[in-house]
């Protein structure tokens, strides 16, 4: 029999301790924001194709794409022709403490020439004309409902000025950039596609937040595409697949 020795002893002692089991990551929270809805049809294209239609069916096909993915919980501000106010929709997502908001739209851009899909963040001033263009019409889609659009700029800038929202500002712009490097890999891109204003549905102070112009139905090929139920579906895949990645990335740790 050998003989016991303090290391001997020692040695049992540790592998008598039981190896704490890792906690599994929770879910990280989606949340889907199907612009417009409802007495607010959005941008309609010459073929008579509604945004507020586009939208949903997006938000619906990601959202059941992403259902069977672990780690990832999927939840959409509307799952209806329904109107909702641009701060419901900020509600609802800070309600819900998602990890990440995305309003998805394929509006009217300035100039029927422009196409392709582009990504904006929160910003108190404009990146450039276009986005300018964009947040104005988006911020007036209240307006459709009667109401008052929220305070803007002091606002925004005490948003911004927030360590807190600083932090979640910083994780919207790092999340776009990645979604916009692996989107740009199998879907056509607008010129410049990263860009940012004042969008009311984006001020959230503690969601990194995104809108997604999947296209724009004021050009007539990406109309044309958006029409297209296959294409719909396509896009959805692209961008449900993006989003997982970026959401189990050390971004989202």
């Amino acid at each position: 029999m050998v003989a016991s020795t303090p290391l001997l002893a020692a040695t049992k002692s540790l592998a008598a301790i039981p190896v704490p089991m890792v906690k599994p990551r929770p879910p990280r929270l989606l949340m889907l924001d199907a612009g417009h809805g409802g007495r607010d049809p959005g941008a309609i294209g010459r073929s008579g194709t509604y945004e507020k239609h586009v939208t949903l069916d997006l938000a619906r096909r990601m959202a059941d794409i992403l259902s069977g993915k672990p780690g990832v919980t999927v939840k959409l501000t509307r799952d209806d022709d329904v109107f909702l106010p641009l701060e419901e929709r900020v509600r609802i997502s800070r309600d819900a403490h998602a990890d990440l908001f995305m309003s998805v739209h394929a509006d009217s851009a300035p100039n029927e020439s422009a196409h392709g899909l582009s990504v904006y963040t929160l910003s108190p001033k404009a990146s450039d004309n276009f986005a300018q263009h964009l947040a104005d019409s988006e911020n007036s889609a209240d307006m459709a409902g009667g109401l008052d659009l929220p305070p803007a700029d002091k606002d925004v800038t005490a948003i911004l000025t927030d360590l807190t929202a600083r932090h979640t500002r910083n994780t919207a712009l790092h999340a776009r950039a990645s979604f916009v490097d692996m989107v740009g890999k199998n879907w056509h891109l607008l010129d410049n596609p990263m860009r940012a204003a004042n969008f009311v549905v984006l001020r959230a102070p503690d969601v990194p937040s995104m809108l997604v112009e999947t296209g724009f139905l004021s050009n007539p090929h990406d109309e044309a595409i958006l029409r297209q139920p296959e294409e719909r579906a396509r896009i959805a895949r692209i961008m449900a697949h993006d989003l997982a990645t970026i959401l189990d990335s050390p971004l989202f740790a």
